[in-house]
């Protein structure tokens, strides 16, 4: 009997069909990600120094850290976001209208819910995580639990529907992954679902910089919070999720498409690889 938290064969996307409009190219790769609204967008978007709708780069404010750059380097790339199914090629026979598809039927099968935020070092970086304690802003034990509820269960959703659209990751991609200190339970989700930080191992995040020595990681905390001062006092709003796009190898990040839980949709810049946002919308 199959494992229920393996992969089905029997959900790959069948071949593209000739009667759907098809993007005029796929891009490298795609992922499933959260994207930050508000406030939260408006901060992180602008420490990172780059709009990662449109992928144009943001100006520093005068007097500006000029370590900052080197600080968000690898997130700037990534764009501003929060990982629920990680970058993946398509897979043999997939395309990018049955993917498209399948994200209106994800974002429909969720409702809107708040999550609290705290600002934290995680394995040497800094990130948003979810809030561990009640905010001193008054967020409540069981706000804060439903919130939890909700974004594992979208997580968990974002990672099983759309895995029959991800091509298997090569032995090179495998290798670097092994090299991280993995445990068991990473290995075995790097194994089944080609990246180890999902399901059980899945911990929330929105990545603010790279891996920085102590003193930086104080200076940047600091800083951080100085922007944020008065402004994410409250749960951050989660009603869509997103498909962002690398158009290339090496090439950063854009925006393709936000799926709301209402059934719309809004395109960013990388909206090109994926099929007309009215095509086969339901």
């Amino acid at each position: 009997m199959q494992r229920q938290d393996t992969p089905d064969a029997r959900t790959r996307p069948a071949a593209a069909s000739s009667s759907r409009q098809a993007p005029s190219q796929h891009a490298y790769r795609y992922a499933v990600y959260l994207a930050p609204v508000g406030a939260w967008r408006d901060v992180g978007s602008r420490w990172l120094g780059r709009d990662e709708e449109s992928g144009a780069p943001l100006a520093r404010a005068a007097g500006d850290d000029p370590r900052l750059d080197a600080w968000t380097e690898a997130p700037r790339h990534y764009g501003l976001h929060a990982t629920l199914k990680p970058p993946f090629r398509l897979a043999p026979g997939a395309d990018a209208a049955g993917l498209d598809r399948a994200m209106r039927a994800l974002a429909r099968d969720h409702q809107p819910f708040g999550i609290a935020l705290e600002l934290r070092t995680l394995r040497g970086f800094l990130a948003w995580c979810l809030a561990e304690d009640e905010p001193a802003w008054g967020a409540g034990r069981e706000d804060i639990a439903a919130g939890r509820a909700a974004l594992r269960a979208l997580a968990d959703d974002a990672v099983r529907r759309i895995d029959p659209w991800r091509a298997p990751p090569t032995q090179d991609e495998l290798a670097r992954r092994l090299r991280a200190d993995l445990d068991p339970a990473q290995r075995a989700m790097l194994e089944a679902w080609g990246y180890p930080y999902v399901l059980d191992t899945f911990k929330f995040h929105i990545t603010l910089t790279g891996n920085l020595a102590d003193a930086d990681l104080a200076t940047a905390r600091a800083r951080i919070e100085s922007l944020g001062a008065g402004r994410l006092d409250r749960p951050m709003p989660v009603d869509a999720v997103a498909v962002y796009v690398q158009p290339a190898p090496d090439a950063p990040f854009l925006v393709a498409r936000h799926y709301g839980f209402d059934g719309a949709t809004r395109d960013g810049a990388g909206a090109c690889y994926l099929p007309p946002a009215t095509d086969g919308a339901r």
